[in-house]
Order: structure tokens, then sequence, then C-alpha cells
């Protein structure tokens, strides 16, 4: 695989704000009573407090909201469907066009950085008791934060080499770069999170843990059963994407490439693909591009980079000999519609499974293998959020999620007398 290619893929695909267009945006902001902006963000990054901030140029007090509200305010500065939440909610929207939130957090982050700040620290006096978290995804994270600054020893289990979970394995980096996951992370080991890597967790390793969080997300392939599923050439998108972060140079998209579904992942493994050095790359979608759940942004770049777009259409059979030749589509809503596009890969971007978790820790499973934990709460001293309860959200939410579970491990521990 060419360096040059590779470079591309790694490449941030959007520039953010310099200094001064950084203030100009801020300087738009109506400075609303109410701040429907902080209300619409799931995780109470408290969007309208830092913009104020940087407006008036207290850019590290920008950085102490985002930071002390959201432990990944720099991964949600680039991955956020702020055209859903906060920008949604701008007052700006019935004049203009919303305050660009997601652009002034994440120039925010990037000050922090560059001022080597250190707004987060724990107590200096810790609590005696110890807790747990299976998984360092997004949920797991946000919820060993809080727990590290309310006192607590916190310790995350993950199975892989490195942190992060679907944003180190599962996001495009030039969507999400991984120095931003890695300097959020950075503050959660700040707070003296302690982290075990390629670590398969049994539930004997967690006797001795008073409460216990399981973020383990969602990494089950979820492919339909069609007529060749099992050729060479058929990925998950979850195999597919973390092949492309780990095997870097080595990593071989095909030429000619087909990837199914209506999402950010979807588009996350289209845009991959053809960084990559696949010379056609083509999303196909059942349904019309309106109704994806993906965001317009995300569409409208893969777009500029030459990939198509087909809806309406939904995979019938898979051809080929040995490995994949063909792909044979047929109308979603028309079934007389029929297509058939030539391909050497297809990727299946159409969710994942949950993973079972009961061998580790003794939960109740809901549809589909999910963890049911109602406010976090999965039953004695086992607490549970993010894709792996609420089946596949945004990332914001699963910060949100976990801030709630840890919020309930605390009141937990409180009234057990733990101390």
């Amino acid at each position: 695989m060419s360096k040059v290619v590779k470079a591309k893929y790694t490449a941030e695909a959007v520039a953010g704000f310099t200094h001064r267009t950084a203030m100009e945006e801020a300087a738009r902001c109506l400075l609303c009573h109410d701040a429907p902006c902080s209300q619409g963000c799931p995780a109470g990054t408290d969007p309208a407090k830092f913009i104020r901030s940087i407006r008036f140029r207290n850019v590290k007090g920008a950085a102490e909201t985002i930071r002390e509200n959201n432990i990944l305010g720099g991964t949600c500065a680039r991955v956020c469907p702020y055209d859903r939440l906060c920008e949604e909610a701008c007052s700006r929207c019935g004049i203009d066009k919303p305050i660009q939130i997601g652009k002034l957090q994440r120039y925010a982050i990037e000050q922090e950085k560059a001022l080597k700040m250190k707004v987060l620290k724990a107590p200096a006096k810790k609590k005696a008791a110890k807790v747990a978290c299976v998984g360092a995804g997004p949920a797991s994270l946000a919820a060993a934060a809080e727990l590290a600054k309310a006192g607590y020893k916190v310790t995350i289990f993950e199975r892989e080499e490195k942190a992060g979970g679907v944003l180190t394995y599962g996001i495009v980096p030039s969507r999400l770069p991984q120095a931003v996951v890695d300097h959020d992370i950075a503050q959660v080991k700040g707070l003296g999170v302690k982290f075990e890597f390629g670590k398969e967790v049994k539930a004997a390793d967690l006797d001795e843990y008073a409460a216990v969080f399981v973020g383990t997300g969602l990494w089950g392939a979820n492919l339909p059963k069609i007529e060749g599923i099992e050729l060479a050439g058929v990925y998950s998108a979850v195999d597919f994407l973390k092949a492309a972060r780990t095997q870097k140079n080595a990593f071989d998209p095909g030429k000619k490439v087909l990837v199914v579904g209506g999402g950010d992942v979807a588009v996350d493994c289209a845009v991959s693909a053809k960084l990559l050095g696949a010379e056609d790359v083509k999303i196909v979608y059942r349904r019309t591009l309106e109704e994806a759940p993906g965001n317009m942004t995300e569409f409208q770049y893969a777009l500029t980079l030459g990939i198509g777009i087909t809806t309406g259409m939904a995979p019938a059979a898979i051809k080929g000999a040995d490995k994949v030749e063909a792909v044979e589509f047929k109308g979603f809503r028309d079934e007389a519609a029929q297509l058939v596009l030539s391909a050497d890969t297809i990727v299946f971007a159409t969710g994942q499974t949950a993973e079972d978790m009961t061998a580790v820790a003794p939960v109740k499973i809901a549809d589909k293998g999910l963890i049911k934990a109602p406010k976090g709460k999965a039953g004695g001293k086992f607490f549970a959020a993010g894709d792996i309860v609420n089946g596949g959200k945004t990332v914001v939410e699963a910060v949100a999620a976990g801030k709630e579970a840890a919020d309930a491990m605390i009141a937990y521990l409180e009234k057990k007398g733990v101390k």
C-alpha cells in the first residue's frame, strides 16, 4: 500500500478554526438566557458557557468547561451529530444559520493541548474502595473519569492493545485522528485510572471490586443470511474498519468495493476504502437518503471523493467462485427492481451485535443480547451503559450514559457504606 495513500487516510479531512475565525464565530452567539444549545447536549457539555468564554477571549475557561463536563470533549468535537443536537437547538437557526458549536469546541480543546493545560485533578485522598470497568470504549472512559474524580480507585480492563473502543478501531482517522482520541484518554489516565490491556476478563477477576461497570460495546458481526455470505471478500463493518486501522500499509481494501448501509459507519467504511486505494467505491442503502441515519455532511464528503450512492436497493445474493465477484440487489420497496454490481469486496455496515457477557457478570439480557440496565443499574454491584445497553447510538450519548451509570455506582457504594 502506498505511503501517499496511507497519508491521505490518516490526514484530517476538515480544517479547524484559527484564533481569528473562532472569535468571529463566537461573536455571532446571541448569549441566550435560556441556552437552548446547552439543553440540546446529551452529555451536558454546556456549549452556551464555553462559547461565551471564547467570545470574551477566555479560551482557558472554555476548555475547562468542556473538559469538566465531557471527558471526551476532543472526540465529540469531531464526531457529534451537532446538526441534530445543540446546533439544531441554536436560536440563530431562525435568523440565518446556527453557530458552529462543534468547531468551537474543537478549537477550545486544541488550545487546551497547545497550552498544555491540566484541567482535571483527582482528590489527593483516595477512597479505599476499588471499582472496575470492563471495556475501554466511550461509556467506560466517561464512567471511569467520574468515579476517579469522586476519589475511587478505578481499573479499566481492555482486551485490545489500546483504549478507545470504537474510537480507536471503528472510525476512519480522517474524521477522528488517533491523536485526538489519545489526548482525551490521557485526561482519564491523568486522574489516576489504571488500564490493563490484552485482558479477557473472567468473573473471578472482578470479585475484589466493590462495583463493576460493563461497557463492552457491540463487536459481533451482523451479516445477512444470503447466498455467498461465506465468500472471501465479505466483511462486517467492524472487521473492515479494524483491519484498516491496525494493519497499516499492509491492508488492501480491494479495487471495487461495495458498502451496504446508510449510517455514519457505512460512510466511514466507504471513505476508508477510497482513501486506501480502492478505485471504485459505492454505498448501497435500502431506503432513501433522507431516511438514512448518517450525517448528511459525511455523505457530502463521500461524494467529493467520488464515492457513488445508490438507494432503494437491498442485497439479495453474493456471486463468485471462491471470492466475491458481483452482488445482486433487489428493490426494497419495489420488488420488481433489480441491480447487479461487480465487486471484489463487500462490507456490511448494517449494525453490530452484542457478545454474551453473562459469563463475565450476572446481568440480565434483553433483545439482541443487550444488557438490561435502566439508568445504568444492571443488578447488585454491576452496572452497564453505552452500546451494550442502547444497541448502538452516538459517542456523546455513550458519554452521557457512562456519567449516569457512574452516579448510580457512587450512590450504590455510599448506600452500602463502602469507603
